[in-house]
């Protein structure tokens, strides 16, 4: 079972607890009734979604229920870290994104992405 760190409750529980809330660091319109359309659907779907390492927002459902941010890499599934919301977006060492790397193979989907997340670019 992966267990997820909860920030605020400072424990490592199992994931049954938490539920994934989609992409982090996104800017949520403030009013939502005057957004066009497109604005409406580019919010609610359209997502990055890549292979590699991403920032999440997840919230502990079944225990403190506070949203929270978290870094996972999409293909091993792991977690590198999870932070408070309203956090910034941490930047990365290559050595804290190799720690959660899936065995290698020789395919491209699982090549790590590191340029975006070392950085901390949004």
């Amino acid at each position: 079972m992966l267990l997820i760190h909860c920030p605020y409750c400072e424990k490592d529980l199992p994931e049954t607890e938490f539920h994934g809330e989609g992409e982090a660091h996104i800017e949520r319109p403030t009013n939502m009734a005057d957004i066009s359309d497109e604005a409406f659907e580019k919010f609610f779907f359209i997502r990055e979604n890549q292979k590699g390492v991403l920032f999440e927002r997840w919230r502990h459902l079944h225990g403190c229920g506070r949203f929270f941010n978290a870094v996972r890499h999409s293909v091993s599934d792991k977690f590198i870290k999870t932070y408070k919301a309203r956090q910034e977006k941490p930047k990365l060492t290559k050595k804290e994104i190799d720690a959660v790397l899936p065995p290698a193979k020789s395919t491209p989907a699982n090549e790590p992405i590191y340029a975006d997340a070392v950085k901390g670019k949004k």
